[in-house]
């Protein structure tokens, strides 16, 4: 009992747990580790500021070979570079140590690897470095390394106002034949306008003689060309390869680890110019911030009275008018497929040399990460999927594709497995512009082919849909582009393509008639699939109306393996859709007809199309109308002992309007309601005079309007008591 009171008198110490005795040695612990990292911090960056001190310090002819020093103090600036990357002036201190060579030229190569900028990069500092390039002590390796960097490090330059002006000291390094690819896209980056000159072109023109018809030239002069067509008298190709290949060089990896392990926001401004290797995937797909060429406050152009606004800080559709003619384009033509007013500007002023730098970006965007890809880890990625969806949404808005786009589409079509992002892929390809028809085989026709034949229904109908909308959008170009006087047709506002009407007419009749073709072999392999039959259907609608609706002086039928299906259809839709695109038909030969006896430079129908129509036309009117069906003549002939062997009855009468199995519900419906106390069918009641007249008229209240306009266009039917619903006579053409 005595032992209570002491127990009650124990202070809290002594009732503390040992883990919260422990409380106070944790703290110290922990001041002394944050001490000690702040020192080894502090001790890195003095030994940063050290060397960097070295390196600018350093004396001309200073030996590499056996000097420490030298070797400790680059491995500390490597080591901060790959992890932190160099802040601006200590990219101006290396590269000037690299670029001066006051150490020899065996260290340049090392030295200009580790330039990881983890910012901006200094104009001025770039500029000195070129003027040092043409001293000539550098060796060529190291030269083309430089021009690399400087490529590779183009949009985190400060500004490019000094660059621009040293353009023609630039430009003389063309002349170099192992620099010459490398300064041609560096030339391609920095030119303007007032950049082009004439015995720049001739330069140039003297190169190509020399060199051939490099790539990297003919973008050049490409670009040349834009600005000023009146110097640049040779003809660039309509479709070339990649000028300038996206080099693996040593910097890219490293500079998107950097900038995304410090949250800078460059990181988002270079994701498309500098991706990493093969291996990391979708290093082009984000489409970058919309940002400045420039990054200073003040902006201005050659002209010092001309203020010029950024892009970047338009805001409304008002305010882009008003500032229509002073806008900077962004260092990012990437960011203009994420600006609706971007777009508003670049239709709005068609500006030729920001059409050619999307297109440049683009083509690199698409072939590295589709085309280029290891392992096809983009299968499954949406930001792919995104990607190809703002890029099909912008030339929505420009209502025409992308060059770069239709060359990658071409190379893609013949890796395609025809399901990764079928939607895009066939939105895209729907947006190509006319190809010529000595190419067209090569290009879309084979690939397609292939895919349509081993693919599933349902991409058989998605391929038709889009080589349907390939047609509305090549009928739509001609209709609004052709020249009425001398029938030549320019297909694309921003390129310089231009085709002749025969042309044209010849790559549209080869579309035509490959969608047959298709159409024919898919319907068999099928076995008449209503789905796949209605999306070719959509597509002869189309083709039924090219002289009418786009005043295009052409008329294709479609083949027997088109025709017949849809007559003998088990659904009464595609029959009475069949029946209005045979009544377009007739209005559009009717229509050419018509215009070829009033002027004479109208275009003359062929005789064969007329005759393939007449033919359609009577097989149609004897097979649902006059009930002469299997007759010598209509073009599905069977021998009258086959026939008899069927053992169906009045066989003739199997596909009239009241037998034919897509519309032997509605006889039997009508007959219920023309004799509703009638126990026994009969349908042939309904042929009499009066019923067929009755009957005719309840299939067209039941929405046939596709029947109703053949039959009053292609009938000659008096509508009396008397007259008999057989032994009609058809209008012919």
């Amino acid at each position: 009992m005595a032992a209570k009171p002491n127990l009650s008198g124990a202070s809290d110490s002594d009732l503390s747990s040992p883990s919260e005795q422990s409380l106070p040695n944790r703290s110290i612990n922990r001041s002394l580790r944050l001490a000690e990292k702040e020192r080894r911090k502090n001790e890195a960056e003095d030994s940063f500021g050290l060397a960097l001190k070295y390196f600018s310090e350093v004396k001309v002819g200073t030996p590499v070979h056996g000097n420490d020093e030298f070797e400790r103090n680059l491995v500390c600036v490597e080591k901060v570079a790959y992890s932190k990357g160099l802040h601006p002036e200590a990219v101006s201190t290396m590269l000037e140590f690299a670029m001066s060579c006051r150490m020899g030229t065996s260290p340049c190569a090392r030295v200009l690897k580790c330039l990881v900028p983890s910012s901006v990069v200094p104009q001025e500092a770039v500029v000195r470095a070129v003027v040092w390039l043409g001293i000539g002590k550098i060796p060529v390796g190291t030269q083309i390394l430089f021009v690399k960097w400087v490529i590779t490090m183009f949009d985190l330059i400060d500004a490019k106002d000094q660059l621009r002006a040293i353009y023609g000291f630039i430009f003389n390094f063309v002349m170099e034949e192992n620099l010459c690819p490398f300064i041609c896209h560096l030339l391609y980056l920095l030119t303007r306008k007032e950049s082009v000159r004439i015995f720049r072109v001739r330069k140039l023109l003297e190169l190509q003689s020399k060199l051939g018809r490099q790539p990297f030239l003919l973008h050049l002069l490409s670009l040349y060309k834009v600005f000023c067509p009146e110097l640049v008298t040779l003809s660039i190709p309509s479709r070339m390869k990649t000028g300038f290949r996206n080099h693996n060089s040593p910097w890219k990896s490293a500079l998107i680890s950097v900038q995304k392990r410090n949250g800078s926001q460059a990181a988002h401004n270079i994701s498309l110019s500098v991706s990493t290797s093969r291996k990391r995937k979708h290093g082009h797909l984000d489409i970058p911030v919309l940002a400045p060429a420039v990054n200073k406050p003040t902006l201005s152009e050659s002209s010092p009275n001309r203020k010029v606004v950024p892009l970047v800080q338009i805001q409304s559709f008002a305010h882009l008018l008003k500032n229509m003619h002073q806008i900077e384009l962004p260092a990012q033509m990437g960011s203009l497929l994420g600006s609706s007013l971007a777009l508003l500007y670049l239709d709005c002023v068609q500006d030729e040399s920001a059409l050619l730098r999307l297109n440049f970006w683009l083509g690199y965007a698409l072939h590295e990460e589709f085309l280029f890809n290891d392992g096809g880890a983009f299968q499954n990625s949406d930001e792919a999927q995104q990607f190809l969806d703002k890029l099909l949404s912008t030339q929505h808005f420009l209502q025409e594709g992308f060059s770069s786009t239709e060359a990658f589409l071409y190379k893609f079509l013949n890796v395609w497995d025809g399901a990764l992002m079928r939607p895009q892929i066939l939105g895209l390809l729907s947006n190509i512009p006319v190809v010529p028809s000595s190419q067209i085989g090569r290009l879309l026709f084979e690939p397609l082919m292939q895919l349509f034949f081993t693919s599933s229904l349902f991409f058989k109908c998605g391929l038709l849909d889009c080589l349907n909308n390939m047609l509305l959008k090549w009928l739509t170009w001609h209709s609004v582009y052709a020249l009425e006087e001398d029938l030549d047709i320019s297909l694309n506002s921003h390129t310089s393509i231009n085709m002749t009407l025969s042309g044209f007419k010849n790559s549209l009749m080869e579309l035509v008639q490959f969608v047959g073709r298709l159409s024919t072999v898919g319907l068999q392999v099928e076995g008449c699939h209503s789905l796949l039959l209605s999306f070719v259907l959509d597509f002869y609608e189309t083709v039924c109306d090219m002289f009418l609706k786009y005043g295009l002086p052409l008329v294709v039928m479609p083949p027997p393996g088109v025709f017949y299906p849809a007559l003998f259809a088990t659904d009464p839709v595609s029959v009475d859709r069949l029946a209005y695109i045979m009544y377009r038909y007739k209005m559009n030969l009717t229509s050419a007809k018509q215009r070829e006896k009033q002027t004479e430079r109208a275009f003359r129908i062929n005789r064969q199309t007329i005759h393939e129509f007449n033919h359609y036309a009577v097989v149609m009117v004897n097979c649902l109308w006059n009930s002469k069906m299997f007759q010598p003549g209509m073009g599905i002939e069977l021998s009258e002992k086959l026939l008899l062997r069927s053992n169906v009855p009045n066989y003739t009468m199997s596909f009239d309007l009241i037998h034919h199995p897509a519309f032997l519900s509605y006889a039997v419906d009508f007959h219920q309601l023309l004799q509703p106390s009638k126990k026994e069918m009969d349908l042939a009641s309904i042929k009499q005079s009066r019923p067929w007249t009755w009957y005719i008229d309840f299939l067209c209240s039941q929405g046939f309007d596709g029947l109703k306009h053949f039959m009053n266009s292609n009938i000659n039917w008096p509508r009396t008591e008397d007259s008999q619903g057989d032994g009609v006579s058809t209008q012919q053409r």
